[in-house]
């Protein structure tokens, strides 16, 4: 009698491991949060050590509580809260359209929010970050709404909602580029919102955009499961019990939600949503309940490095966000494409 254990006993055996290692890397990529957070609020114009750093959060006559409190903690919590959402449209994007190299944009989803805070801006007069944030929930939703439809509605497919996205992303983006050229008033108001930035981050941006990034994530992560499911096809997540029109309509809310306050807050970033799913992967495998989990996490990661990186190779002055993680992903970019296997789910 053979002595190996069945099958159905020996793979239940290795999965606490797995489920361990995966926790033990998460909890790593937290401490690396916790690590570029101090960097974020340590590294800029006036130099701060970590003690002083640690006294300005927390003493209010020590010499670096202006500094972190009016300008670093708030940058600081912006960034966190802008790349975690793109970190988790990303992956539900991912997962959604079934193509490894889909990103946030690619439904043109931030462009619709672009295009809504582009006109409110230009034909309304809408200056405050208030006024920004519903606009481009409004565009993201509405172009959310239209992909979907144009995509084939509840017999939408991974491609069609592809093709979509893609059409009405050049289309929208095109219309801001025209109204930013015609308006010089416009383009002096949004040419630093439009390369995307956390140099104007308030207080009160950062209370205002929460509850946006905190439904739309808590959404992404319950449709995990399902996601999960759908990847299987349409007949096994049926079989399944996942409603597969139900699951799409959900993901394009998530994905909506996040993606238009990230850009309302901070204006369009590129490449957060498509690198770090990439990235994740090779740690989590294309398993989404702990993928999202780590998108979450290692997005502001990048998003807080690449802010940091910005203010070092800017001095006296700092390169935006934006042009960092275009520069940043770009090459990286090239390489998945060029190495399919490295893009394969």
């Amino acid at each position: 009698m053979s002595s190996k254990a069945p099958p159905s006993v020996a793979g239940p055996l290795r999965l606490p491991g797995r489920q361990a290692r995966r926790a033990a890397g998460l909890f790593t990529c937290l401490l690396l949060l916790l690590a570029v957070c101090a960097l974020s609020l340590a590294v800029g114009a006036r130099q701060l050590t970590l003690p002083q750093v640690w006294h300005g959060l927390w003493d209010e006559g020590s010499t670096g509580w202006t500094v972190v409190h009016e300008m670093r903690l708030p940058r600081t919590l912006l960034g966190l809260l802008v790349g975690c959402a793109l970190g988790l449209a990303g992956g539900v994007m991912q997962a959604l359209t079934r193509n490894p190299l889909a990103d946030p944009g690619l439904l043109g989803i931030n462009a619709g929010a672009s295009a809504a805070v582009a006109t409110a801006i230009t034909f309304l007069g809408v200056t405050s970050f208030t006024g920004y944030i519903w606009f481009a929930l409004l565009g993201a939703a509405l172009v959310s709404a239209a992909v979907y439809a144009v995509g084939g509605g509840r017999g939408a497919t991974p491609a069609r909602l592809a093709l979509a996205g893609a059409a009405l992303n050049a289309t929208l983006y095109s219309y801001v580029s025209a109204v930013m050229l015609l308006s010089a008033a416009s383009l002096e108001r949004m040419r630093f919102w439009t390369v995307g930035s956390l140099a104007s981050a308030q207080p009160g941006t950062v209370v205002k955009l929460l509850p946006f990034v905190l439904a739309g994530s808590l959404l992404a992560l319950a449709l995990a499961q399902p996601l999960n499911a759908l990847a299987l096809g349409e007949d096994s997540a049926t079989a399944l019990g996942a409603r597969p029109g139900r699951v799409r309509t959900g993901a394009l809310v998530a994905v909506g939600l996040l993606c238009g306050a990230a850009t309302a807050a901070c204006g369009p970033i590129v490449f957060v949503g498509l690198l770090v799913p990439h990235l994740v992967r090779t740690l989590t495998g294309p398993d989404l309940r702990w993928l999202l989990p780590y998108c979450a996490v290692l997005a502001p990661v990048l998003m807080l490095g690449a802010d940091v990186l910005g203010r070092v190779l800017g001095r006296p002055g700092e390169l935006q966000v934006g042009i960092v993680t275009a520069v940043l992903g770009g090459p990286v970019f090239l390489y998945f494409v060029r190495r399919p296997k490295a893009v394969r789910a």
